[in-house]
């Protein structure tokens, strides 16, 4: 198959979405096919030298208050990109922008797409402008119901898109890497440097921007001997390290470093209540550490609550102070969690899930052909 993926982020962006769709691309080399990455374009001109496959950057611009972010500028590079490609499917990953244009040309091309629905826009409406949820939903329902098929990552999110009216969903999770993410990578040498009094690790990993909502692991300060420790950067950084000045901040992390500091925490704390998946703590569980995280979005198909970790409610510090309370009294519940955690993920790599997504593709290429027949 030739296929385009049309991405609003890509690496060396850090986020979901640039990650899900590097993944997609290597898979789809890995087994014979035929991609195209289109993205918006990044201030590195060297970001696609160790890129799977062909990569055509769009014009873009950084988004006030969040430079970390970029967003394409209407281009015809989109259309234009998609057909000398010759396409048998356009992928949109987690489509707003770009991925509205990618949707159009797809259309236009009498192209099949594949829809995968990745970021919950209408919370970051609620949270960055408190308001805007409608016209998100809008904007979601056009290209979503434009599109032959829409993933979503968990039940959660299969909910949200069908109480909005969208159609042709079918429930496509994430891989994680658990060769890269697995407890023996566990450092004594940089436990001693976190905690030197050996204290317990309790540890965040992703942006730090307010849907994360990082700000409730000031609820945590004050248990005796628990450190916190905070992975990533993002608009919110500054407000943080003046609201955790107890906590460790080491910046963004990535690869196998990154898999060495998951591996030595004894608790991961996820705050963010807007996850349609989360992919950390996936991440988390397959380095065997118990998983915190909020009874709402994707979360509640990862986390098996009282098995390989627990769920709290959204927002609420009183009920994160007393879950890192209750783990760190109870060392035997720890283990038994990461052990479950491990467990749990073992099936679930980026080959099978990539496979499955090929399936998907293939659905969609068959239905297309039955309609024309």
């Amino acid at each position: 198959m030739r296929v385009v993926i049309v991405t609003e982020s890509f690496p060396p962006d850090v986020n979901g979405v640039a990650h899900c769709a590097l993944q997609t691309a290597r898979h789809l080399v890995r087994r014979g096919h035929v991609p195209l990455v289109i993205a918006p374009a990044v201030a590195d001109p060297a970001a696609d030298a160790d890129a799977p496959c062909a990569v055509v950057r769009v014009p873009s611009l950084p988004l006030p208050g969040y430079p970390q972010v970029r967003v394409a500028l209407p281009s015809r590079r989109v259309a234009a990109a998609i057909a000398a490609h010759r396409a048998d499917l356009v992928h949109l990953a987690g489509p707003f922008v770009l991925g509205v244009r990618g949707m159009t040309a797809a259309a236009r091309l009498g192209i099949p797409a594949v829809a995968v629905y990745q970021t919950d826009l209408a919370g970051y409406a609620r949270t960055y402008v408190g308001a805007g949820e409608g016209a998100a939903w809008r904007r979601l329902r056009a290209v979503h119901g434009a599109a032959d098929r829409t993933l979503a990552p968990s039940s959660a999110a299969v909910r949200d898109l069908e109480s909005h009216g969208i159609r042709r969903i079918r429930l496509w999770g994430r891989g994680v890497d658990t060769d890269r993410f697995r407890p023996g990578l566990r450092d004594a040498g940089l436990r001693r440097e976190l905690a030197p009094r050996g204290e317990l690790l309790v540890g965040y990993v992703g942006r730090l921007a307010p849907e994360k909502r990082v700000d409730l692991l000031a609820g945590i300060r004050g248990i005796p001997d628990v450190r916190t420790v905070v992975v990533g950067d993002g608009p919110s950084g500054p407000g943080l390290r003046a609201a955790l000045p107890d906590a460790r901040f080491l910046g963004r992390r990535t690869g196998d470093d990154l898999a060495r500091i998951f591996a030595s925490l004894d608790v991961f704390a996820h705050t963010g209540p807007y996850e349609t998946f989360c992919q950390t703590v996936q991440e988390a569980m397959a380095s065997g550490v118990p998983v915190i995280a909020p009874a709402a979005g994707g979360p509640l198909d990862l986390v098996d609550h009282g098995h390989t970790g627990l769920l709290v409610p959204p927002g609420d510090p009183d009920a994160l102070r007393e879950a890192v309370t209750s783990l760190a009294a109870a060392p035997d519940v720890r283990a038994a969690y990461g052990l479950a955690g491990r467990a749990a993920v073992e099936g679930r790599t980026w080959e099978a899930l990539g496979d499955e997504l090929i399936g998907h593709y293939q659905e969609v290429l068959r239905e297309r052909t039955a309609v024309a027949a």
